[in-house]
């Protein structure tokens, strides 16, 4: 698991090039590279396009501080990525198995992971950017892909 989790490390380092420009009403995902949220991704939708380098985003899921409305924030061109296409045709009949790599959707956003185990019809995902491991239902998982200028690649075992 230490060697898996270093190589995950360092994908979920890397910041995205930029390899495609949006324009405003684009779906698309925002990686966060604060504390403790390194390795996620937001649903977005692009609000306005600043300059070669910045998009203003509103967030699907995430609130303002108050609560009262949909944060929006100015991102740069490299936090931002398409939205992966779905992958009912991608999954395997047997499902997610151990050291798929994977993206969990919890906390409002898609989060970066490696199944380490699984139990009755819960699979427990390692997320090396927190050391955690926890056990979710195979809805919440999909198998991760990373986005570059040639398409998406799959990341699937």
């Amino acid at each position: 698991m230490a060697e898996i989790s270093t190589s995950i490390k360092s994908i979920t380092s890397k910041k995205q090039n930029i390899t495609k420009e949006f324009e405003k009403g684009d779906e698309v995902e925002v990686a966060s590279h604060e504390d403790g949220f390194v390795g996620s991704y937001y649903t977005a939708t692009i609000i306005s396009k600043l300059d070669a380098n910045h998009y203003i985003v509103k967030y699907k899921t995430m609130l303002t501080d108050d609560e009262s409305e949909l944060l929006e924030e100015v991102v740069t061109a490299g936090e931002v990525r398409p939205v992966p296409p779905h992958q009912d045709e991608t999954m395997s009949e047997k499902g997610f198995r151990v050291y798929d790599i994977v993206d969990v959707y919890a906390n409002d956003g898609w989060w970066f992971g490696c199944i380490s185990g699984k139990i009755g019809e819960e699979y427990y995902v390692y997320f090396p950017t927190t050391e955690d491991n926890i056990a979710y239902p195979s809805h919440v998982l999909r198998f991760h892909q990373e986005w570059c200028k040639c398409g998406w690649i799959s990341l699937m075992s």
